[in-house]
């Protein structure tokens, strides 16, 4: 129950095996050895401090961070919703950074060579940082789906990338979002990884209309919840954070 100190188990059973056969890449990605546990040193738990003194005034604004010639194109939206622990209770001060392909399929990077044209008002990344009672939002615009070389014509569904920092270097959880109705989402071989369906449905943003700026952007909620049995499903650690 919420505001009780009670521990609730992880549930270790929803993070998907190292290598899944439909997720091509997974082959040379898992690891043919035991893991090894490394101790964390005093630079891992002592730091960075990050403050609200950090960023910058459009740090959240995805539309407006990048470019210097206009918004960036594409369907406006926002994504808000709050960092929680196991019992629903606010985690502040987290640092949520943000990367994403823009509207049309593509990523700012040397490496992505995907036939979309880049966007020159869109930089794909931006942050923000919770505040008291553990909320967190980003304006931006809805990415686009993008071919990838997985099968001969398999599609990632438009999702966002975000990163968690806590107090240290170490407490860093990385996950992805998406959003709610795409149809894309069943035919992901990498969220066919995931048995646990409950985990993947974790992951769905959903549209919440009452949170939009009328006549400008729709707003998608996505609340992150650090471990415990409905914790989000995190992309480096099997055990939540």
């Amino acid at each position: 129950m919420a505001g009780t100190d009670e521990f609730y188990p992880r549930n270790r059973e929803i993070h998907p095996p190292a290598f899944a056969p439909g997720y091509k890449t997974s082959l040379t990605r898992s690891p043919r050895f035991a893991l090894l546990a490394l101790e964390q040193g005093l630079g891992d738990v002592t730091g960075p401090a990050f403050g609200q003194d950090a960023l910058g005034a459009l740090d959240n604004d995805l539309i407006r961070n990048f470019g210097e010639g206009g918004d960036a194109i594409g369907e406006r939206i926002l994504v808000h919703g709050r960092v929680l622990d196991e019992n629903a209770r606010p985690v502040p001060d987290a640092l949520v950074e943000v990367w994403q392909c823009n509207a049309g399929g593509k990523y700012r990077h040397v490496n992505d060579r995907y036939l979309a044209p880049l966007d020159p008002n869109f930089g794909g990344w931006g942050r923000c940082m919770s505040d008291a009672e553990g909320y967190y939002f980003f304006r931006t615009i809805k990415p686009g789906p993008y071919p990838w070389r997985n099968r001969i014509n398999d599609w990632r569904p438009a999702h966002i990338h975000l990163s968690i920092f806590g107090e240290a270097f170490c407490q860093r959880l990385i996950t992805q979002l998406y959003f709610e109705g795409d149809p894309l989402i069943p035919r992901c071989p990498i969220l066919n990884a995931i048995e646990d369906k409950s985990a993947v449905e974790r992951l769905v943003a959903h549209l919440d209309p009452e949170a939009g700026v009328p006549l400008d952007s729709l707003a998608y909620r996505f609340d992150v919840v650090l471990r415990g049995r409905r914790q989000t499903l995190f992309e480096n650690r099997l055990q939540g954070a």
